[in-house]
């Protein structure tokens, strides 16, 4: 089918590649491959500026808008438009998604980072990742027993934060050690056994631990700390969410 130049159209739900699209949806085969889907014109150019696509994919409908000389001719996979809800998992659909490659680098660089231990919901994860990115952080570390960061509903509330900066799994214990061997302090969160942060003598090269939206950080995470902080609370309400908090956390820490 030609649409300016030749791009190959697949109009069937048997054809091997939306078989390989549609496994992307899950964590499995995300972790197999070392990739993930988006989708939406926002995250797809996002994706772009990075240099993570491998393919974009889009419907019939969307092929007149798409910028074609930002793709490569073999990246580009047109779908009929019957195919468009197999492959989103959004009420809405745009009409164009990109399947992008995992960020794999797990060297430790910068000065600031946010590390998230057992953080499962996707929502306050994504938003986590994006306020990381917005306060200039240099790494956002998921420990084990967090979502998976390339969850849709991840990706969707981080809002291209993703392709900003690493977004590194790994185990907490062993990433507090090394940052501490690099003089960098960590700072967890915790109600007890902690010091206001206002109160707290604090340093510009930092990482902020944050935990489970209903247990905290574990304990024994705690124990390695540099030291531990609470926000006050004025009002009535016995806690925050986890990633207001953490947004609280990251913008005061980095202000220092």
């Amino acid at each position: 089918m030609k649409r300016g130049y030749e791009v190959k159209f697949i109009q069937s739900a048997k054809n091997e590649k939306v078989k390989q699209w549609k496994k992307l949806r899950t964590k499995k085969e995300r972790d197999k491959t070392g990739l993930f889907l988006v989708e939406g014109e926002h995250l797809v150019y996002e994706a772009k500026e990075a240099d993570a696509i491998v393919e974009v994919i889009v419907t019939e409908q969307y092929y007149p808008k798409l910028a074609k000389s930002r793709f490569s001719d073999d990246q580009i996979f047109m779908i009929a438009s019957s195919l468009e809800k197999q492959l989103s998992e959004t009420e809405t659909p745009q009409g164009i998604f990109a399947v992008c490659k995992q960020e794999m680098d797990q060297e430790v660089k910068g000065t600031r980072f946010l590390l998230l231990d057992a953080v499962q919901d996707p929502g306050n994860v994504g938003t986590m990742i994006r306020t990381a990115d917005a306060a200039g952080f240099d790494a956002v570390v998921l420990g084990h027993g967090s979502v998976d960061p390339y969850n849709s509903k991840v990706l969707r509330a981080a809002q291209g934060s993703h392709f900003h900066l690493p977004i590194i799994r790994g185990h907490l214990d062993e990433w507090i050690d090394r940052l501490k061997e690099m003089n960098i302090s960590v700072y967890g969160t915790a109600l007890q056994n902690a010091v206001s942060m206002y109160e707290a003598k604090l340093d510009s090269k930092f990482a902020l631990l944050v935990g489970n939206e209903g247990q905290g950080v574990r304990e024994e995470l705690l124990q390695k700390t540099t030291q531990n902080l609470y926000i006050p609370i004025f009002g009535k309400s016995e806690s925050l969410n986890v990633s207001v908090a953490a947004g609280i956390f990251m913008y005061y820490l980095r202000g220092k």
